[in-house]
């Protein structure tokens, strides 16, 4: 890593919602590198009929890698950051006490009280308020049935906290919302940093429960007295950076085209378009695009998407049933399995709570008159070939949405490791596929904490240094004839057609 006394540190929490890292960033002259000092699951926790995180757990995990990222350094570490998934949160009450677990936006709950505010507010007036697409896992229905729930334990004092944020308060004891995980929410102004108080008004909810609302590369204080004890650490600051994962993710794209798609692809992947202001048409609103915020102050325009979590719960599976199988040997088994036998709908409400993933594929194949995958291999292909085909329908729909074609995909994140994906997009979107860094959520992480710091001098700098740190991996598009045939018929398996403007 060269000399460490010209290294400048910094610590990236980057929290997925099947696994969590802390990474440490050294930045030394114009060249970023990394280093994973620890890994962890990220399991949800069900009690009965509930799902949680696991936040105490979490912190845990956080404080393990804190201490690990600062062991055998004879420089300080700057500071540290964390980025998380978006829409889960947790209330803080007034004496500054996490008043439960956050619960997981796949709570069952979540349908029924989406309804309810459906019955107050449309959702075609949602959509046009904050450009966030009215579903489910949104922050606003699970606020809105946590907070009549929750009513007698609500006090003035009570605060609202995106997960991000909640860990930033228990390093900082600094109560902050940053903009581009509250983007997510679905409860600010369309566009805008600031909080949407009429929407809160008419559904019931205090203006009071939401703090101030902070910008990416925020310095929001110093690490706590207390940790600095527990954890024998030097001081450091604690800033909010992109903290929601995607948002970080764009941040280290070494992007040299203006104009591009992203697939952001882990357990969900986000793929869209960086612009200028959000895209609000009813077409956009039916295709289920959404708009949230980026470090630049600009807008993603996207979809999101299922990602590799068809994949993860089938590997659950397969342990649960003592059939423990790697990554590779996955990827293998679905290399040699036979191509465009079936497909699934990746983001379809079957698919969306755990459990017996393979047996709901096989089940959903048999319902449509497909032919049935028999073998992990064929399950694995199906899923793969199935993402890489709802990929081409998104940058299809981004083209009516815009009217531009992005010429290009940049995918970032843990699904480029994941090569046989990569090559399945580029074949079937018909454009080159450009995939790296892939722990981009911790580059980015890193890289606005260094423009924070004044290390770098703007979010351009920071894109210059993407390029010079990280080597991507350029896929082209092969078999074209065959990906046509089969995008056809995954859009006719799946009911779809080109809506028109």
């Amino acid at each position: 890593m060269g000399n460490q006394a010209n290294a400048a540190y910094v610590l990236a929490a980057d929290f997925g919602a099947g696994s969590g890292r802390v990474v440490r960033g050294a930045l030394e002259g114009r060249k970023l590198t990394l280093q994973e000092v620890h890994r962890f699951p990220n399991d949800p926790v069900q009690l009965r009929t509930e799902l949680y995180w696991d936040f105490p757990l979490l912190f845990h995990e956080l404080k393990q890698g804190m201490m690990k990222g600062t062991a055998g350094l004879s420089s300080a570490i700057h500071s540290i950051a964390v980025d998380t998934w978006g829409v889960d949160y947790g209330l803080i009450d007034g004496n500054g006490r996490l008043l439960a677990n956050p619960r997981h936006y796949r709570d069952a709950r979540h349908g029924e009280w989406m309804k309810d505010v459906l019955s107050v507010v449309s959702e075609q007036e949602l959509y046009s308020m904050s450009g966030v697409l009215p579903q489910q896992i949104n922050t606003l229905f699970q606020l809105f049935g946590d907070f009549r729930e929750r009513t007698a334990d609500v006090d003035a004092g009570t605060r609202l906290l995106f997960m991000p944020d909640l860990f930033h308060y228990y390093l900082s004891g600094e109560q902050a919302c940053e903009y581009t995980i509250a983007s997510t929410s679905g409860l600010l102004h369309t566009g805008e940093a600031r909080w949407n108080e009429a929407l809160m008004s008419r559904l019931g909810l205090p203006h009071s429960l939401f703090p101030k609302l902070v910008q990416p590369g925020t310095v929001l204080g110093a690490l706590n007295s207390d940790l600095l004890q527990e954890l024998r650490s030097g001081p450091m600051h604690v800033v909010s950076a992109g903290s929601h994962d995607t948002a970080s993710a764009l941040a280290a794209i070494p992007a040299t085209a203006s104009e591009y798609a992203f697939i952001s692809c882990g357990t969900w992947s986000l793929m869209g378009i960086e612009r200028d202001g959000p895209v609000l048409s009813d077409l956009s609103r039916k295709l289920g695009f959404t708009n949230e915020g980026t470090v630049s102050g600009k807008v993603r325009t996207l979809k999101n998407r299922s990602g590799l979590w068809l994949l993860q719960e089938c590997k659950r599976q397969w342990q649960r049933e003592n059939r423990v199988y790697s990554h590779e040997e996955l990827i293998q088994l679905a290399s040699l399995a036979r191509p465009h036998q079936s497909f699934v709908p990746p983001g379809d409400e079957v698919f969306m709570s755990p459990g017996d993933m393979p047996q709901r594929i096989r089940q959903h194949c048999q319902s449509t008159s497909q032919k049935v995958p028999d073998s992990v291999g064929a399950i694995v292909r199906c899923i793969l070939e199935s993402l890489a085909l709802e990929f081409r329908q998104t940058l299809d729909e981004l083209e009516q949405i815009t009217g531009n074609k992005p010429p290009v995909i940049h995918m970032v994140g843990g699904g480029v490791k994941n090569r046989l994906l990569c090559q399945f997009t580029a074949n079937a979107a018909g454009v080159p596929v450009i995939a790296g860094p892939v722990e981009a959520s911790a580059a980015g992480n890193c890289l606005m904490q260094y423009v924070a710091l004044g290390e770098l001098d703007s979010l351009s700098d920071a894109h210059e240094i993407a390029g010079c740190s990280f080597e991507p991996d350029i896929y082209t598009p092969e078999q074209q004839d065959g990906w046509q045939e089969a995008y056809g018929t995954y859009q006719q398996l799946n009911g779809l057609k080109q809506e028109q403007p």
